[in-house]
């Protein structure tokens, strides 16, 4: 609102037939100091600064939903790949020595295949509040970090995506029949640490670790945006982002 009073007496102030680009002085200077952007591109409007963001984030989310909401989009993927708890890697790894791992690599493959499938509906969610942006949280994003919006939208919406995840990633465990198997397993070859929470403390490592690697990707495509001029795709995004760099 400040700066919008700011720009309006700025207008008042202005003589008639002044250049309003170009000219050191002029009005596109003095509108350009006030709305924080270079004049030769003009003044950003809040609406177009809300527009940018909503851009940006739309794009990026619809990017990392496509990248990881597919068959191996977690598993196959180094970076975001769900590994067991350290606890049962090490059982797993000892397992595999005599040839049994065959129950905890499964249920490592049903976490990843849980996340790639919950993926879709976290795409929803988060874009419903992309949505939800206000005009001062956009200005707030704008001017912030490389991941300033990855930031705001994991803070919106970790809780319900925790619960939109849990039910995939509970389902997947529970279909599987490695639980009993690995507590044969374990008492066969007298390995200590399956604890009888075994599924809860699955359920739970998956799905923040899933959660993770989908807000990592979302602020990669932000920082792209932000830098990289060929990652601005329309014309709002090089609008919005070309007056930061």
């Amino acid at each position: 609102m400040r700066r919008a009073m700011f720009g309006a007496l700025a207008l008042a102030l202005l003589p008639m037939g002044c250049e309003t680009t170009g000219v050191p002085g002029g009005f596109g200077t003095i509108l350009g100091d006030v709305m924080g952007s270079p004049t030769a591109q003009g003044a950003l409007s809040q609406a177009e600064i809300d527009a940018g963001l909503r851009e940006a984030l739309t794009v990026s989310t619809n990017l990392v939903a496509a990248q990881l909401g597919t068959t191996d989009g977690y598993f196959g993927d180094p970076r975001i790949r769900i590994p067991l708890p350290k606890t049962y890697r090490d059982i797993q790894t000892n397992l595999a020595r005599v040839g049994a791992s065959g129950p905890l690599d499964d249920l490592e493959l049903r976490m990843n295949r849980a996340a790639e499938a919950a993926v879709p509906d976290a795409k929803t969610l988060i874009l419903g509040a992309v949505r939800s942006i206000t005009i001062n949280d956009a200005l707030q994003i704008l001017n912030g970090g490389n991941s300033a919006a990855t930031d705001y939208l994991r803070s919106r919406t970790e809780t319900q995506l925790r619960a939109s995840f849990t039910p995939y990633v509970s389902q997947s465990l529970a279909q599987s029949g490695a639980f009993t198997a690995l507590e044969r397993s374990a008492s066969q070859y007298g390995l200590g640490g399956v604890t009888s929470n075994l599924q809860g403390d699955l359920t739970d490592h998956a799905v923040g670790l899933g959660l993770d690697g989908i807000f990592l990707y979302v602020a990669d495509e932000e920082k792209k945006i932000r830098e990289n001029p060929v990652a601005r795709t329309s014309e709002i995004l090089r609008r919005v982002f070309g007056n930061r760099s």
